[in-house]
């Protein structure tokens, strides 16, 4: 048997809310029963994006930071971005794209803290870039179902 994870978390969320929910006697828990199924629905999306969603913006960090690098005028953060850059996924397990996200993002506030200090068209422009991101960062984020 090969086990489908995002079908069996549909299949427990869609129980705990139709079935389970209704069975329990107070409002109170019904109420967290249903809760319990609706973020169960939310962590099989996420379970199903988690490695290309990684991926794809620790990419565009990437690109970023290849794009960022002549602008910055402190050598040893040139050097780090530099190498972020011309890094790549050595894997696709969850926790080590996850690790690498922060690292990059850590070494994007940086980025942006450098830029925000620097007084020329060529660093506004990656400002703009870095809120682009981020709003695009966020964008990747977003759960179909919305905040609850």
């Amino acid at each position: 048997m090969k086990p489908d994870l995002a079908r069996f978390i549909g299949v427990a969320a869609g129980h705990l809310m139709t079935q389970t929910a209704s069975a329990i006697g107070t409002s109170y828990e019904q109420a967290n029963v249903t809760a319990l199924g609706a973020m169960l629905i939310s962590v099989g999306e996420e379970f199903e994006r988690a490695a290309a969603r990684r991926s794809e913006e620790n990419h565009a960090l990437r690109g970023l930071f290849e794009q960022a690098a002549p602008v910055v005028t402190d050598s040893g953060l040139r050097e780090r971005l530099e190498r972020a850059a011309a890094g790549e996924e050595t894997s696709l397990r969850v926790s080590d794209l996850e690790r690498a996200n922060a690292e990059l993002r850590a070494l994007l506030i940086e980025l942006h803290v450098h830029v925000e200090e620097l007084d020329s068209p060529a660093a506004r422009q990656i400002e703009s870039a870095i809120w682009q991101e981020l709003v695009a960062s966020t964008e990747r984020r977003k759960l179909m179902m919305g905040p609850f």
